[in-house]
């Protein structure tokens, strides 16, 4: 199968609104892989892989985030495939 990554910086009021809890939702329903972190600089970091339609899908919903967020940008870089993902986590370091 073809995989597509991607690593992403998402900005705006994204900590304190349950953003990684729906971002690994929303990952797991799409069933792509990797993981979400808050950034001590108020940012959420998300590592995505999966099939490239499935990624991209993450990728537009990350635009629109959770019901109580406000996102102002998304920048994302295509990163090769790392292989290694088994599942869509949230992490806390």
């Amino acid at each position: 199968m073809e995989k597509k990554c991607i690593h992403a910086i998402v900005h705006g009021r994204v900590q304190g609104v349950y953003f990684r809890d729906y971002t690994r939702r929303e990952a797991q329903r799409l069933g792509v892989c990797g993981w979400v972190r808050n950034l001590i600089d108020g940012t959420v970091e998300v590592v995505a892989e999966g099939a490239p339609e499935d990624v991209d899908s993450l990728l537009s919903w990350l635009h629109k985030g959770s019901p109580m967020s406000e996102v102002t940008a998304v920048d994302a870089v295509e990163e090769p495939p790392d292989n290694h993902f088994s599942s869509f986590v949230v992490r806390y370091a």
